[in-house]
């Protein structure tokens, strides 16, 4: 039995969709939303600061696929999991995490040294920005002022698909073979702000602008849209670390994993129009 955590979330959701595709018992756990948990999924709720959900959830499992947004948590279900039998975790983490450069590499790294401490086997899934970002954080102002605001407007990211992060994840899970493992997972193309702007007027059908703004700006705007403090400042020195160039990608792991190349910016561009008109 395999643990989704997460599973209402934008990876999350993407895993439980490619693992139901592959015919394998697992479990999703979500936080919140329910709703969002396909019908027939054996669901269960699941909150990572709250020890009393954590052994219902954890209860006959094999194998968790770990992710968080603030990441500290996530030492409670390697604990938990340990005492509960699971023999496997495959952890969402971050690209460069090794390399602790930037603040929620610091905070990954650190809980995948906890997992390599811990006994279990591992496996580790190292992302480059999410594509889905584009909608999630930047889509209401695309809508509304036909604009993307960051600090980061010149930085080459080779941005992936979350739904390439799922497939990804569901060979990881249900194959052997991953065991000790830590995957660079990249997108197929470093892209800039301007560029993905660009994408996007095309695709919409209307100018979408890609505006620069200090870090400052940067922060307000975070913690003005409901962010803590702690995760607006990671965000700012996420894309201090975009502006140094280094998230270019070039990593052949998602291909080794898929057979495949990644998902192009414009397919899903195209395949996620309907939420930026």
């Amino acid at each position: 039995m395999i643990l989704v955590t997460g599973a209402t979330g934008t990876v999350g959701s993407e895993v439980v969709k490619a693992l139901s595709g592959r015919g394998q018992p697992f479990r999703a756990g979500y936080r919140t939303r329910p709703q969002n948990v396909p019908s027939g999924v054996d669901a269960v709720q699941l909150d990572f600061d709250k020890p009393e959900t954590l052994g219902p959830a954890l209860r006959g499992v094999e194998t968790v696929f770990l992710l968080s947004n603030t990441v500290a948590p996530e030492a409670n279900v390697v604990r938990e999991a340990k005492g509960a039998g699971v023999k496997r975790i495959v952890k969402l983490s971050v690209r460069h995490a090794a390399q602790e450069e930037f603040t929620f590499a610091k905070w990954h790294r650190a809980l995948e040294r906890a997992i390599e401490g811990s006994g279990l086997a591992w496996t580790f899934l190292r992302p480059n920005s999410f594509m889905q970002n584009v909608v999630n954080y930047m889509g209401q102002t695309v809508k509304a002022q036909g604009a993307i605001y960051t600090a980061a407007p010149d930085a080459p990211v080779a941005h992936i698909d979350a739904r390439d992060i799922g497939a990804a994840a569901a060979r990881a899970l249900s194959e052997g073979g991953h065991e000790g493992k830590a995957y660079e997972l990249d997108g197929p193309e470093p892209l800039t702000y301007h560029q993905i702007a660009a994408t996007l007027t095309r695709v919409v059908g209307r100018e979408v602008r890609c505006v620069p703004i200090s870090d400052e700006d940067s922060r307000k705007g975070a913690i003005g849209a409901g962010m803590p403090e702690d995760y607006a400042d990671a965000l700012v020195d996420l894309e201090r670390f975009y502006r140094t160039g280094k998230a270019g990608g070039g990593a052949p792991d998602l291909r080794q994993l898929l057979g495949r190349e990644g998902t192009q910016f414009e397919k899903f561009a195209h395949d996620y129009a309907a939420a930026l008109r």
